[in-house]
Parts: structure tokens; C-alpha cells; sequence
């Protein structure tokens, strides 16, 4: 029995859409950070996952659920 070693790959989404990935040097939650340029909403996301498929880790943004503003 041979061990064979595979590469990982990382794919993070958001709202149904694959955003890149910079690379492995970052963390998922900086890979958030970095994706907060483009969609200020992920500043409060959550990160879901890894979801692991064969050779592929898949990170989730997961947006807080509830209301802007506070009510008084």
C-alpha cells in the first residue's frame, strides 16, 4: 500500500459566488478581511467550513442574521 500525497485546494463563497483566494498564507478570517473591500457586509460574517471534497477545503461566509439599528 502506497501513500500518495495531494495538494489541497481552498475555495471560499459568499452569497452563491467563488471569491479567490489570496493564498494559503492567509487565514480564512483575513481572507474575510480582505474580501470586506468589495462586500462591506462580510466585516460581521461569519466563516463556515471547512467543508472538505476530495482534494478541495470549502470556507463559507456566513452572514449575521438579524436587523441594523437598534430599536428602543
Amino acid at each position: 500500500m502506497s501513500i500518495a500525497i495531494a495538494a489541497v485546494t481552498r475555495e471560499f463563497a459568499y452569497n452563491g459566488m467563488n471569491l479567490p483566494d489570496p493564498g494559503a498564507t492567509f487565514t480564512p478570517d483575513q481572507v474575510r478581511d480582505l474580501d470586506t473591500v468589495q462586500y462591506p457586509e462580510l466585516t460581521t460574517a461569519a466563516v463556515d467550513g471547512p467543508e472538505i471534497k476530495g482534494t478541495v477545503m470549502r470556507y463559507t461566509f456566513v452572514r449575521a442574521a438579524g436587523a441594523k439599528g437598534s430599536h428602543a
